[in-house]
Parts: structure tokens; sequence; C-alpha cells
């Protein structure tokens, strides 16, 4: 079915969603020998949403579920992705013993969390399945002791659609997820990665770290400074979402890098730089050219420009510094977002081929 452009965007369900579906499913099989039509878990939140088995398997020590992960209408990496949960009985008192099978990372570095060597499995979702679990136990009288295995056929490829190589999850993907719902278009789970490669520098000691709008600025700051790939945080469009993050969570240094569109609308103001939410003022860059003694006919240009481009062509064929202004304004807009944190901060404007094009004066 094709959705009205006009109409509300469909919310879908996380992978920790799926997996506790899965879950309860596998565990009610075990328990009774039958698998329900379909599943429906609660929330943290309260939403209850009921999951449809493509997956179903017996034996005489395990239950196995499979539930394909929907998005809805957000563009996530894991849409239609099966995720499969194998449920086995475990010695009493042993309780919920999570284990990543096929598809699922497991942890290598410290910062993230989920400690090192434990399945990616994120605590909220793990939440979710004990307490699904649970609830089933004191309904059958059981005692609840079960190890859950959860894993995405295809899982390992996925990830290297993800930030999990970068933060030392190895394997496949991580199994996530807050509230459960995946809310279309919110962009949470790259702001969430964001976050968690602030705290995985962190904790590996990391005193520099960088944030890029593009793979062009990322490849040309790593360059200049020989970052290792654990300093590069994919900032993308969320420049809001990795200064707040650091305001709460400082490092020493940070060089912010990106094409000259993109940081111009930082130098506005704008926190997110998504074309659909912000966009190039070019009478404000006419004005800032003006500030670098352009004559009147080039800011005439610069105001009638179509692209950030054309106006980049112009300052370098009238040899302004506008380029260093903007990227001055855009770490003015920086530093007032981490209003109290004692951190150094630069940033670098790059042209399309990666070449240095504008730099912020030092504090």
């Amino acid at each position: 079915m094709v959705r009205d452009e006009a109409g509300p965007l469909r919310r879908g369900w996380t992978t920790g969603a799926c997996a506790t579906g899965a879950a309860k499913a596998a565990y009610t099989a075990l328990l009774t020998g039958v698998f329900p039509d379909l599943v429906e878990i609660t929330l943290p939140k309260g939403e209850q949403p009921r999951f449809p088995l493509a997956v179903e398997e017996l034996g005489e020590d395990f239950a196995r579920v499979g539930i394909v992960k929907d998005a809805g209408d957000d563009p996530d990496v894991t849409h239609g992705a099966l995720v499969i949960v194998t449920l086995r009985r475990c010695e009493a008192g042993g309780g919920v013993i999570f284990r990543a099978g096929e598809g699922v990372g497991t942890v290598t570095k410290p910062g993230l969390p989920i400690g090192v060597g434990e399945p990616a499995i994120n605590p909220a979702p793990r939440r979710m399945m004990i307490a699904e679990i649970e609830s089933l136990a004191r309904a059958n009288g059981d005692l609840g002791d079960v190890e859950i295995e959860v894993s995405v056929p295809g899982g390992e490829a996925l990830a290297q659609k993800t930030w999990n190589p970068r933060l030392g999850i190895l394997g496949g993907i991580s199994i996530l997820g807050t509230t459960g719902v995946v809310i279309p278009y919110s962009c949470s789970a790259w702001i969430h990665s964001i976050h968690r490669g602030i705290d995985v520098a962190r904790a590996t000691g990391l005193e520099h770290l960088a944030g890029c709008t593009g793979s062009t600025s990322e490849r040309a700051v790593q360059a200049m400074y020989g970052l290792s790939d654990g300093a590069m945080l994919d900032m993308g469009d969320f420049a809001g979402g990795m200064l707040k993050y650091l305001k709460r969570n400082p490092v020493p240094r940070l060089t912010i890098g990106g094409g000259f569109g993109k940081l111009a609308k930082l130098a506005r103001g704008h926190l997110d730089l998504h074309s659909g939410r912000s966009q190039v003022d070019f009478d404000w860059l006419g004005e800032q050219i003006e500030a670098v003694d352009a004559p009147p006919e080039v800011c005439q240009k610069v105001k009638e420009a179509n692209t950030a481009n054309e106006v980049l062509a112009i300052a370098r064929a009238e040899n302004l510094p506008l380029l260093d202004r903007v990227a001055s304004m855009a770490r003015e807009t920086a530093v007032k977002v981490l209003d109290g944190v004692t951190i150094q901060v630069e940033v670098l404007i790059f042209d399309r081929e990666g070449a240095l094009a504008g730099r912020s004066r030092p504090a």
C-alpha cells in the first residue's frame, strides 16, 4: 500500500520490541505447547502492539520464534529484518540469561550501557523481555529461568551500515529501543549513535573528537589530525544533538568539519542542518561578504546565488575571507551551546574535493 503523502507518518516498532514479542511467544509455546496466533506485549509507556509470528519451531527443550521488524515510515536499516529468539530453559535460580546469536553483535569496548563481552542487547529491551517472562512465569507457576538467544539473519551485513563497528560492537547489529516505538524520521537512532560514540571515546581516553557533516569532511579532518576511527563522531545534520551531549559529557577538544552550506546554517544559529529543517540564508551571506569588504555588486551576486557552492566560488574568485568568517561564526554558535563547559572548539570548512576552504579564528 502506498502511503498518502498528506497523511500522518506511520510509526513502527524497534528491534527490542520485536525481540520481546518473540521471547514472549517462545516462552508461551515452551510452557503450553502452543504458539499464539498474535503475540501482544506491553511497552514502557503502556502501548500494547500485537505481532504476527513469521517463524514457529518447538523442540524438546527449546522454542524458536521470529518476528519481522516493521519500522513504519522511518528509514531504518533494520526495517524488514527477521528478529529471531531461541528460548531454552536454564538452571534453577539462573534467572533470564541473554545470548547473542547470528547477526547480533558483541560489545568489545567500554563506555556503552552494556559491559564488554556482553551481547549487544540494550538495557531497555532486556527489561522488557524480563518483565514478560516474569509475568508468564507467575501466571503458569513456572520459575522463569530461561536463556534468550537473539539472532538477526543478515545482521552482520546490516551492521556495516550502522555505527556498531566504530563503537566496537562486532558481529552484528544491536537490539535497541528505549520505548519500543520507532517515531518516523525522528532520527533518534542516529543521535543515539552519536551519544554512544562520545561515551566510548571518553571511556577509551580519547581527548580530541571530530564531528563532521559528511564523508568528505570526515576523511579530511581525520587525515589532517591523524585521528582514530573512534574519535570520529558521525554528526551528519545533528550538530545540536552532538553539542548538547558534549555539554553534559565534555572532552578537551572538538573539531567540527563540513561543507560550506551546512556550516553556514550552523553559523546562522541552526542546530539541525537537514535541508528539510533549515535553509541557507543567501541574504545573510550577502551581509557577511559585505562585512569582509566585498563591493556592492559582489554582495548582490551572493544574495542572488542559487547554491552555497556558488557563493564559495564567488568568495574564492574575489579572494575574500568569507569562509573564515562563516567558520568563526559557526564556532560561536557551538560555543553558545556548550556554555559553561571548557572545550577547545574549532570549525573547518571544506570544499567538495576535500580541500580546506575556511577555518575559524582561535578562541
